[in-house]
């Protein structure tokens, strides 16, 4: 699909990040862009700092995980643009879980799939039947993660386990999309290949209380900057991969039409060979022996 002026683009957690790298890409390239994010402050001042480039920003706080809430954001942007070209699903949240599987509390479980998991799909519901009835050229993207989708990460369960289940939707999506001689690609997002400075680490700055945690944590939460420094103290260096990176990334995997938006890494590649090895060789996963779970 072909990125052109006046087309428009609608993203999810788009008020930092990478759904704001994102957007500002989308406005470079001339789209009109749709704004959607839980943070009302942070929201208003992505939407503004965009408009000071002359984009055409349209903004609106939605909770993904809240069906209504989406079904709306797709009514205020016909309304607002009369279409959809580019939605890219891609609010998420780490769900604070400590101890083992089996010691998670059910409301850490509930709240990453509300948002990772029930948010993609509340969008492809939302906009895929109105894109696919425009008769346009359109592209979804989902936002996974190389924690679940290429390996998973045992340190991070509840999360690995939301953006596994992103990958398998997206295939879903895809071949539904092709039964359906639909003029609309659909692609799967691992951001990277190195660490990124978002806004996940902080997740439970906006956890509804539905969701709240029903016990202390153990430990407190740790910020990015605070990891950071606590490996460097430990004599690691961390890369970062920029999120504008991440975001020409993507606005060159929808031109292709590319399914895989996976960045080429040595480290991801040998991760996706032990994988497959496994399963091929029906042998136990000893690539996730490795991890260390303390």
């Amino acid at each position: 699909m072909e990125l052109r002026a006046g087309q428009v683009a609608v993203v999810t957690g788009a008020a930092s990040g990478i759904g704001f790298a994102m957007a500002r890409r989308f406005a470079a390239d001339g789209l009109k862009v749709v704004l959607a994010d839980v943070e009302k402050g942070a929201l208003e001042s992505a939407a503004e700092e965009l408009r000071r480039t002359g984009a055409s920003v349209h903004a609106r706080v939605v909770d993904v995980g809240e069906r209504e809430q989406v079904m709306d954001l797709a009514e205020d942007t016909y309304a607002t643009f009369g279409a959809c070209h580019v939605l890219c699903n891609n609010a998420g949240v780490g769900s604070g879980a400590e101890g083992r599987m089996w010691q998670h509390e059910p409301n850490d479980w509930k709240w990453a799939f509300n948002v990772n998991v029930w948010g993609v799909f509340h969008g492809i519901q939302a906009f895929v039947p109105r894109m696919i009835e425009g008769g346009e050229p359109g592209h979804i993207v989902n936002t996974s993660s190389g924690d679940g989708g290429i390996a998973p990460l045992p340190t991070a369960s509840v999360y690995a386990v939301t953006k596994a289940a992103v990958v398998t939707m997206t295939e879903s999506l895809y071949a539904h999309l092709k039964a359906e001689h639909a003029r609309v690609g659909a692609s799967v997002l691992f951001p990277g290949p190195h660490m990124l400075r978002t806004g996940l680490w902080e997740s439970h700055r906006n956890r509804p209380d539905r969701f709240a945690k029903e016990r202390p944590r153990k430990t407190p939460y740790r910020s990015l900057d605070q990891w950071e420094t606590a490996m460097k103290e430990a004599g690691n260096e961390i890369a970062f991969t920029p999120v504008e990176e991440v975001a020409d990334f993507v606005a060159e995997g929808i031109a292709a039409d590319r399914f895989w938006l996976l960045p080429e890494s040595e480290h991801s590649d040998r991760q996706i060979r032990a994988r497959s090895r496994s399963m091929l060789d029906r042998a136990n996963p000893a690539y996730l022996e490795s991890f260390i779970l303390d």
